[in-house]
């Protein structure tokens, strides 16, 4: 187990260096000048060439990197170029809301997904089948911010029973959470649905049947306990899935999250700021994996961890 932790964390810090590498190389590749961003069309090259070089901005680009990835070690991120303020304090500030909005779609996908995918694993090739398969594919092909907007037009503006963004109650989260949970809810269906199916014809469950247990039993404890086990790595993934698709989703319904913050700070090129933000991000996701790896071992005997 301390030889795989150790691999884990090793591959895990080397996901961590790809992205924040990644995203230094293109926002530099960005045709715009954050400095001119900051002090407008009409400053002078006097006033760009003083606020370059207090933002580090002047020096060869392999030596701006160098000089962000010693940093990034101690996580220091810098200031905002905007708000004159350390840049991941200011992220890890909007991480509460940011968790809050990605938990609450997360528990819808799972309250709304699983029992559907079980209906219609128990009616296959049946009406409630059909109509829980066609639901499900549907809501993988619609983007989120276009089920957000119909949402918005529908139950705020139509009939005014939700609000259309910010927070304040439990009522400003419905909206937001069920447009984030919505694709993983139609990918939780599917997968419990075809997971069921397929622990329905195993040998064990008919030799369940085949002595006599009612059909409730053989499906509760045993087809659905195992069907669910796979299950595990999906929520998983997709929960980092969430953290990282807030953006879109925040933004639309001004949820004051990382999310809606990346995308002030990319329309700024405010560089240390969406360096700090990209990283919390990676560090969710890498963390919520590692935790399902060990949580699949326990769950399921057979799975071993090798060295």
């Amino acid at each position: 187990m301390t030889s795989y932790l150790i691999k884990r964390i090793l591959y895990s810090l080397f996901v961590l260096w790809g992205a924040v590498s990644i995203v230094f190389i293109v926002l530099r590749l960005v045709p715009s000048n954050p400095v001119v961003m900051q002090l407008g069309a009409d400053s002078t090259p006097e006033q760009r060439a003083a606020l370059a070089a207090e933002m580090g901005l002047d020096k060869p680009v392999i030596v701006q990197y160098w000089n962000f990835l010693t940093d990034a070690v101690q996580l220091d991120f810098g200031s905002s170029y905007r708000l004159q303020q350390e840049a991941l304090p200011l992220v890890l500030e909007r991480l509460p809301a940011t968790l809050e909005l990605a938990g609450a779609a997360l528990i819808m996908a799972l309250m709304v997904g699983i029992p559907l995918g079980m209906i219609a694993a128990l009616n296959v090739n049946r009406v409630p089948d059909r109509i829980v398969s066609t639901l499900s594919l549907t809501g993988q092909s619609l983007p989120p911010f276009w089920i957000g907007i119909v949402l918005i037009l529908v139950f705020a503006r139509v009939f005014g029973v939700l609000p259309s963004g910010g927070t304040g109650s439990l009522l400003h989260i419905v909206l937001p959470a069920f447009t984030l949970a919505f694709p993983f809810l139609a990918i939780l269906t599917r997968m419990t649905r075809n997971g069921l199916l397929e622990v329905l014809g195993e040998g064990y469950i008919q030799t369940a049947r085949s002595k006599g247990l009612k059909e409730r039993i053989v499906i509760a404890p045993h087809a659905i306990r195992n069907a669910l086990i796979p299950l595990v790595t999906v929520v998983g993934v997709q929960f980092g899935i969430l953290l990282a698709g807030s953006v879109v989703v925040e933004t639309v319904f001004s949820w004051p999250g990382i999310g809606r913050m990346l995308i002030d700070a990319i329309n700024m090129r405010d560089y240390n700021l969406v360096q700090a933000a990209v990283l919390v991000i990676a560090i969710g996701f890498v963390v919520i994996n590692l935790i399902v790896d060990l949580l699949y071992v326990y769950l399921d005997p057979r799975v071993r961890i090798t060295k």
